[in-house]
């Protein structure tokens, strides 16, 4: 007996699809991008570290050969959007004259949830050697208060 499996009709289903929009020429290269990035499946970008620690939040996002003047950091309550382009290698190479192309272009915006609430107004970004780094001071709400216990 054979087990149905999702999965692999989605897969199956794709590929199909796939093939009939490049049968009609309406399909780009490469066949399987769907996203910023290459690969089966779109996946967030720039990818991000966040840590904490007392007064402070930090995001460390991975962003190599972007032209900095493209960046847009935007804060709004607890959601940070990262946006920007990253730009193609050259304009003078051709696509037909590439014999591989790994490295993504285009635009971009990224969405986090930030676990806290910060103070808008102290929040600074700074892109250095590929790597976007966004400091989010804590408001005071949400830093964490030391109570004196009054011994009776």
């Amino acid at each position: 007996m054979l087990q149905w499996n999702p999965i692999q009709e989605m897969e199956t289903l794709r590929r199909e699809i796939d093939q009939a929009f490049q049968n009609f020429g309406l399909l780009t290269d490469p066949p399987s991008r769907t996203a910023f990035l290459p690969g089966r499946a779109a996946r967030e970008y720039p990818m991000c570290n966040i840590h904490e620690d007392t007064n402070t939040i930090y995001v460390e996002a991975l962003a190599p050969g972007l032209d900095p003047a493209s960046l847009r950091v935007t804060l709004a309550r607890n959601t940070l959007t990262l946006a920007g382009e990253k730009q193609r290698v050259t304009a003078e190479v051709t696509p037909e004259a590439f014999h591989r192309s790994e490295r993504a272009a285009g635009k971009f915006v990224r969405t986090v949830e930030l676990p806290l609430d910060v103070d808008e107004s102290k929040v600074q970004a700074e892109y250095k050697n590929g790597l976007l780094l966004v400091t989010l001071p804590k408001s005071e709400k949400a830093r964490p208060r030391h109570i004196d216990v009054q011994v009776a």
